[in-house]
């Protein structure tokens, strides 16, 4: 295991897509439910607990071995929304590509070939991670730090945040992003013996409807 191969997967310069996706926080800036570092930062924790937990658990689940295509079907069954379905397939082809060119292994080809318009994005950083031999531990942080990045740069973005005031949101959840990554874990641990049920569904009612309005919206900064 090679924590710098954590360093390059969590890195927001890897290629995998996520720049060009807001998690929500473009509908809810213009909601007016983000206005600040302050709101961020519960805009944040709610969802790291909520889409982050899920994607944390299902990270988990691959990089621990767990069958993927089974994983993608339970990641459809908790993405009821079709705009977040396409979403996060289409984010799972992107990882693919740069997971393939960056780690190859026979299981990322199998998943690609199975899935070839992408399977779901915490599935194949899952595997990418199984891959560049990190634990499932990893892969799950790595995911649900990703979950509340992408919002903060938005917010950057979006709002003129001060940089070092999005920052420092990511700094004050650490130990949320730290508990919620184990609570992945720890339900991945289930699955051998309780099935994909044991994984997370986590429900985020609100970023549901936004994230199916933000989709229909005819001009938008972030695709998603």
């Amino acid at each position: 295991m090679s924590r710098a191969a954590l360093l390059v997967l969590a890195d927001g310069r890897f290629p995998a897509g996520g720049h060009a996706h807001s998690g929500g926080a473009e509908p809810a800036v213009t909601a007016g439910r983000i206005t600040d570092a302050a709101t961020l930062e519960t805009f944040c924790r709610g969802r790291l607990h909520t889409a982050g937990l899920v994607a944390a658990g299902l990270a988990a689940a691959a990089a621990a071995g767990h069958d993927p295509l089974l994983l993608d079907d339970a990641a459809d069954a908790r993405t009821p929304v079709p705009a977040l379905r396409q979403v996060a397939r289409r984010l799972g082809r992107q990882m693919m590509r740069a997971a393939r060119a960056t780690w190859p292994s026979a299981a990322l080809d199998a998943l690609a070939a199975a899935r070839p318009r992408g399977a779901h994005q915490p599935v194949v950083l899952g595997l990418a991670a199984r891959s560049a031999g990190l634990a499932p531990l990893d892969a799950a942080h790595a995911v649900a730090y990703e979950s509340i990045s992408g919002p903060a740069g938005a917010a950057v973005r979006l709002l003129s945040l001060d940089p070092f005031d999005a920052t420092a949101v990511l700094a004050r959840l650490a130990a949320d992003v730290d508990r919620v990554a184990q609570q992945g874990v720890d339900a991945a641990e289930r699955v051998l013996a309780e099935g994909t049920d044991a994984l997370p569904a986590a429900s985020a009612p609100l970023l549901d409807i936004t994230a199916q309005q933000h989709a229909a919206w005819p001009v938008r900064l972030f695709a998603s």
